[in-house]
């Protein structure tokens, strides 16, 4: 057997390099790129090996470990689960950053591969620096933190266990159904050693998405409910993108006049004026979806976990509707005593379509959909009108900024206020160009997202809105993208701090505290220049005063040749309205009366929820 003689990690990135994947006929780099911070636990040996390809596999350094793995997970979104950046980082803190990145992707289930330094194996030189000791089990350290946030996780501790795990890390990186993040910590003295590979290990070698069928009878017993169905309703999940489905969901829906909801993560499977569209679903969705919730007989739900925020934590759907779930992934298909047909979300529709043959909804509650979102649109144009206030709402930045976006410009937000916002009022123009990470509501998600999707796809423009608490968090990948070259416009909600917490502790009785910065333990109040700030990372800047102002400098950042940055007050307590309901814990004494009040409130939500069904 022919061998090559190379370090793990040399091996490692050989192999990376090796893979390959097919998109639309084409053949492309499975893994296009890394990013990577060095430390002493890479730095000597995988950094090594990462120069001598770099021309192959280009490796971009990041600000921070957390931002760069979500940079990845920004481009992993962008590219609809097909392409897979690595994220690299030394041991001991630089590890437990990217912990929070993992939780992102293992959420959202979207593909990531996470490569960690690791202490050594012989553990002659113990304790090394950032190693943190337990004294009852020598084998933890802070890599074990990952196996709670990833989908595989593996430590090398002999050369030859690489020829093992990395097709098994990259088969859950590629399945459908159990997609997530790829762990594989390296410790230090393993690293270094040269080992006789077989060189048929690092042949080339391309990779396409696997698609599973439905069980037959399971899609059999899924048409029979369908063609029962009064009032049936589709629900629209991030499924429905990853698959490619949308055109086939999109086609269906019209073609049999099922009124059409999308999730947060859905939301984008279809242009806002589709015939069948009715708008985001739950609690940060419209009037017309959840008032066809409440209505509907069956619900199609296509390639969503039904999360609390899809269902109004069970209180969105009649007690004795039905649901059909198509998920590639058993485990969500079968929540809440849905009917589960697994399988892919594309091949499913099709042959359930195919064999649904000439049946369609009801006329009166196909009209019943297109009249509630009709009523909806009224609502948004209200919202989103100018007026004489002198500090516009979030309604009406979105409603500025989604007039000024291009077709294909990509909307990326996360966290705060602003999902409920963009969930409401964005219209989308064309599919796939929204992207609002509210799965594991990750405050840092937007601007290194920003960075991933712009370097997945050059030709379109990420549009990042960003509240000034979330800037705070996570801004440094403005830098990055402005050393890198990667040009997206950014523009930056100033209310004040957390308002929206301070919305949700307000609204269940308790008093504004330490979440608006007035409200917070300071000397004294005061705002940051965001402008000053993101113009000192290298990026065009402007703060503007009102909407006519916005407007103007959305359009001059079109034309800017780098990273733009736009800031602008916003109101911190004027938010578009929802009618649906979220649990939440209330406490069950307090001395506060709005919070007795409130109570009161919560227990008498919860009577409408589905328990168990």
């Amino acid at each position: 057997m022919a061998t090559v003689r190379l370090t793990v990690a040399q091996a490692l990135v050989r192999y990376l390099c090796n893979q390959f994947i097919v998109i639309d006929g084409e053949q492309l780099p499975l893994f296009p790129g890394v990013f990577a911070i060095f430390g002493h636990g890479n730095v000597t040996c995988l950094s090594e090996a990462l120069e001598a390809v770099k021309d192959v596999l280009p490796t971009w350094r990041g600000q921070n470990e957390q931002s760069m793995a979500l940079a990845a997970i920004g481009f992993a979104k962008a590219r609809q689960r097909r392409q897979i950046m690595v994220a690299a980082t030394s041991i001991g803190p630089g590890a437990l950053n990217m912990v929070t990145a993992a939780g992102v992707a293992h959420s959202n289930r979207l593909p990531v591969l996470l490569l960690s330094g690791d202490t050594f194996v012989n553990r002659r030189p113990d304790p090394v620096m950032q190693q943190v000791e337990h004294f009852g089990d020598p084998t933890i350290n802070v890599n074990d933190a990952f196996k709670a946030v990833t989908r595989y996780w593996d430590r090398i501790v002999h050369p030859e266990q690489i020829l093992s795990s990395l097709p098994q890390a990259l088969a859950v990186l590629l399945d459908p159904a159990d997609c997530g993040p790829a762990f594989i910590a390296l410790p230090q003295d393993v690293q270094e050693i040269a080992w006789e590979y077989p060189a048929a290990f690092f042949e080339r070698t391309v990779h396409s998405i696997p698609r599973a069928r439905p069980d037959r009878d399971r899609l059999a017993e899924a048409i029979r409910v369908l063609r029962n169905a009064k009032r049936p309703l589709i629900i629209s999940g991030g499924g429905v993108r990853y698959s490619d489905a949308g055109k086939v969901l999109a086609h269906m829906a019209e073609k049999r006049g099922i009124p059409l909801a999308e999730t947060i993560a859905g939301k984008g499977t279809v242009s806002h004026d589709h015939p069948a569209h009715v708008g985001p679903i739950g609690i940060v969705g419209s009037t017309s979806a959840n008032a066809l919730a409440a209505q509907a007989d069956v619900v199609l739900a296509v390639g969503t976990r039904l999360m609390d925020f899809t269902t109004g934590s069970w209180s969105a759907f009649a007690p004795d509707a039905k649901f059909v779930s198509i998920n590639a992934a058993r485990w969500d298909a079968t929540k809440h005593r849905a009917l589960p047909v697994v399988g892919d979300a594309l091949e499913t529709l099709r042959e359930l379509d195919d064999t649904l043959g000439a049946w369609q909804a009801n006329p009166e509650w196909t009209r019943k959909g297109r009249t509630e979102f009709a009523k909806w649109n009224t609502m948004l144009d209200t919202f989103q009108k100018p007026t004489n206030d002198p500090v516009p709402t979030y309604a009406q930045v979105v409603g500025v900024v989604n007039a000024k976006a291009g077709e294909r410009d990509l909307l990326i937000t996360a966290a705060g206020g602003l999902p409920g916002e963009v969930m409401k009022n964005w219209r989308v123009k064309e599919p796939n160009t929204f992207d609002c990470e509210f799965g594991f509501s990750c405050m840092g998600y937007e601007i290194a997202a920003g960075w991933g999707a712009a370097m997945a796809d050059p030709t379109r423009t990420p549009i990042v809105m960003i509240g000034d608490g979330t800037y705070m968090m996570m801004n440094s990948d403005i830098y990055s993208s402005v050393l890198a070259g990667h040009k997206m416009i950014i523009i930056v909600c100033d209310n004040g701090g957390y308002a929206v917490i301070n919305r949700l502790q307000n609204g269940k009785g308790g008093a504004s505290f330490n979440n608006l910065i007035r409200d917070c333990r300071v000397k004294e109040p005061f705002g940051v220049d965001f402008a000053k700030h993101a113009e000192a990372m290298g990026a065009l800047t402007r703060h503007v005063e009102s909407l006519a102002d916005l407007g103007q400098a959305l359009d001059w950042a079109k034309t800017a040749d780098r990273t733009t940055v736009i800031s602008i007050v916003t109101d911190a307590f004027t938010w578009t309205p929802g009618d649906a309901w979220w649990d939440v814990g209330v406490p069950e004494i307090s001395e506060r009366p709005e919070v007795e009040e409130a109570r009161t409130s919560q227990t008498e939500g919860r009577k409408r929820q589905r328990v168990g069904i």
